[in-house]
């Protein structure tokens, strides 16, 4: 009969096949090496000393009988123990397979395209709701170069919501004025090996284990404007849509800027631009 013993003696774990009468030995030498006061050395000694057929002139008759009985009731916690740590292997296996499958999409506002890691699901327009509106959706839209539609008539009629374009509004700012009141550019993109993709406001760079996709400048609503808005990041290099450089309202884009009272300050600075980034992990 073949068995596989595992012994651990302060070198590299060792395989190797016997009958049973040997695995007794190698089971009372698992036994001595886990025990405080066992070491390598001793371990080999006694491993030498079966061997040469010195066993019982080290240890004794009567220890070896009560090292059998010892293994004897350990056994069944040592295979319990075993079946453990294959079960927890196969789990931690399944956890790095799922995330190898897995994938995340998100949203790159500004732009027409996608980071060089990620593949472009569709490059499209902004869109959401009027500026002025009080009620419909707060939440901006990444709205496709190539519509389908339902059942549909034609004609502004009866109680609905509305979808506008939305615009860059950055006359204000010196280092984004060449956008002011051009139409907003999106992008969908999808990122493998990914199983999270968050925004992170007052950032540029991301935290330690993630993976940065875009960082860029946080834009809401206008603070008096009469509709709701999300904060969003739009790309640090914004695009525009062409021929879309006309003043038609709509959705509008606004830098945020940090005001000092509940929020604390430092760090933050009363009245600077807020910065974003878009960070990925596994």
């Amino acid at each position: 009969m073949y068995v596989y013993i595992y012994i651990y003696v302060g070198v590299p774990i060792l395989f190797i096949t016997t009958t049973s009468q040997t695995m007794i030995a190698f089971y009372f030498l698992f036994m001595v090496a886990t025990a405080r006061a066992a070491t390598p050395e001793s371990c080999r000694d006694l491993l030498q000393g079966y061997l040469t057929g010195r066993l019982s002139s080290a240890v004794g008759g009567n220890q070896i009988e009560a090292l059998r009985r010892q293994i004897r009731t350990n056994n069944d916690v040592m295979t319990k123990t075993i079946d453990e740590l294959k079960k927890q292997f196969k789990a931690d296996l399944k956890i790095i397979r799922d995330t190898r499958n897995k994938t995340v999409v998100y949203t790159r506002w500004g732009k027409k395209t996608c980071p060089s890691n990620a593949e472009l699901v569709l490059s499209g327009y902004v869109g959401g709701s009027a500026h002025s509106h009080p009620g419909s959706g707060v939440d901006p839209l990444c709205l496709p170069r190539d519509p389908q539609w339902g059942k549909y008539k034609d004609g502004y009629e009866g109680e609905k919501a509305y979808i506008y374009g939305a615009e860059y509004r950055t006359k204000t700012n010196t280092f984004l004025r060449n956008v002011h009141v051009h139409d907003v550019p999106c992008a969908v993109c999808m990122v493998r090996n990914k199983s999270v993709v968050k925004m992170f406001p007052a950032r540029k760079e991301c935290y330690k284990g993630w993976t940065l996709e875009y960082h860029g400048y946080l834009m809401a609503g206008l603070y008096t404007d009469k509709a709701g808005s999300q904060f969003t990041c739009v790309d640090h290099h914004p695009e525009t849509l062409h021929g879309g450089n006309a003043d038609m309202n709509g959705k509008l884009f606004y830098l945020v800027e940090a005001v000092c009272g509940s929020l604390k300050c430092p760090p933050y600075v009363n009245g600077r631009e807020f910065v974003c980034a878009v960070c990925s992990r596994e």
